[in-house]
């Protein structure tokens, strides 16, 4: 399981959501072998008084948070930093030095997914990449 959060200018990211989105869904299936149907994205766009940030940043200054299953590599980890990077550059057009990305690991048994504690379900992919 992995839930993308994308926070940015409500501007920036109203006119590049379906491009980002596809960039980030990308990365995820590439770096950590996650399956094509499994995409859930949000996108929070903020008014500009309500997102301080360096002004070396610019205004397509992006943070994606990813909560995932514990279980990945740290490789698998790395890969999808740099995936996402190459393609948010490629695609998107936003600059790697405009973009902020954390990952937080947490157990399968501290998500409820689909009426079931998310340590009795099963998967159709690996967590172990």
């Amino acid at each position: 399981m992995a839930q993308v959060v994308v926070w940015g200018l409500r501007g920036q990211l109203e006119s590049r959501r379906t491009v980002l989105s596809d960039a980030i869904h990308a990365a995820v299936m590439s770096a950590l072998d996650y399956p094509a149907e499994k995409r859930f994205h949000r996108f929070v766009g903020l008014e500009p008084e309500d997102f301080v940030y360096p002004p070396d940043r610019g205004a397509d200054y992006i943070v994606i948070e990813i909560s995932m299953f514990a279980g990945r590599s740290e490789q698998a980890k790395r890969r999808l930093i740099a995936e996402l990077f190459r393609r948010i550059a490629d695609e998107v057009g936003i600059a790697p030095h405009s973009v902020e990305i954390t990952i937080t690991e947490t157990p399968q048994v501290n998500w409820g997914i689909r009426g079931q504690n998310a340590a009795d379900l099963a998967l159709n992919y690996s967590v172990e990449v």
